[in-house]
């Protein structure tokens, strides 16, 4: 074999390679996220990272976009923004998000759900079906919804305030009828990173309304699992993420945050 042979056999080969481990179980088992929940909770609004950049991280996953403009939700490989009010619109791919998690989703764990009465139903419900509580999972859930309540923040104007302050002014929706849920479940080591237990939220089947689940009715249905073993974390690289204070236990404003507003006490 000439020596142009065996540089293009070495060649090949590590082409091949290079294929195998980018298309192994691995690629397909990967949350990816920018920033930290902690990070937005102290008001950190805007990032950097486009929804262009995003979406080559995963075609299925949930955020905000910059000023903490409403929610994010993305699914099949379209990202669509839920405004205040719960109108949906797509944004262009030059939008920018200072939190979002994304993965591509391949159902590898089916849960057969009876009828959800509430979100608290619907996460214990998944809760018994997970395989393990100590990894991450993307989660989809297609039914007809009793009752989906929902919400969105208008997009805020700096100087910001922390998220605390600022869910004072979610707008809350209801919706009914056929839909979708977009969903994570990320282990509890993961406090102070992404949100500990499920993270939620909502588009109608035409894909008009929308928003972060606050409570959810709906009939029997199928839950579709993708178990996620890598989780790869994007910190922002600005100077206001670098002076952040992010050594104290945001546990309580996160609940705060995440909470139904008619069930606070």
């Amino acid at each position: 074999m000439s020596i142009s042979s065996k540089i293009f056999s070495i060649f090949f080969l590590c082409i091949c390679l290079s294929v195998s481990f980018a298309t192994g179980a691995g690629a397909g088992d990967t949350a990816f996220q920018y920033s930290t929940i902690d990070a937005l909770l102290a008001g950190l609004y805007d990032g950097e990272m486009t929804l262009h950049d995003l979406k080559f991280q995963g075609d299925f996953g949930l955020g905000t976009l910059n000023g903490l403009d409403g929610e994010l939700v993305v699914l099949e490989g379209t990202a669509y923004h839920v405004s205040a009010g719960g109108k949906v619109d797509i944004p262009a791919d030059s939008a920018k998000v200072p939190f979002a998690t994304v993965s591509f989703f391949q159902e590898d764990t089916i849960l057969k759900l009876d009828k959800i009465s509430s979100l608290k139903d619907l996460n214990e419900a998944v809760t018994r079906g997970l395989p393990s509580k100590n990894i991450f999972y993307a989660m989809r859930i297609d039914s007809r919804f009793s009752f989906v309540k929902a919400r969105a923040i208008p997009k805020q104007n700096e100087p910001y305030e922390p998220l605390a302050k600022m869910v004072r002014q979610q707008v809350v929706v209801r919706f009914t009828g056929k839909g979708t849920l977009v969903g994570y479940y990320s282990p509890p080591f993961a406090k102070g990173v992404n949100v500990p237990g499920f993270h939620w939220h909502f588009l109608t089947d035409d894909r008009t309304g929308g928003g972060h689940v606050l409570d959810c009715s709906f009939d029997p249905a199928t839950a579709r699992l993708d178990s996620l073993r890598i989780f790869t974390v994007h910190l922002p690289d600005s100077g206001e993420f670098d002076s952040l204070d992010l050594s104290g236990d945001k546990g309580e404003e996160l609940d705060a945050v995440e909470k139904d507003p008619a069930k606070k006490k």
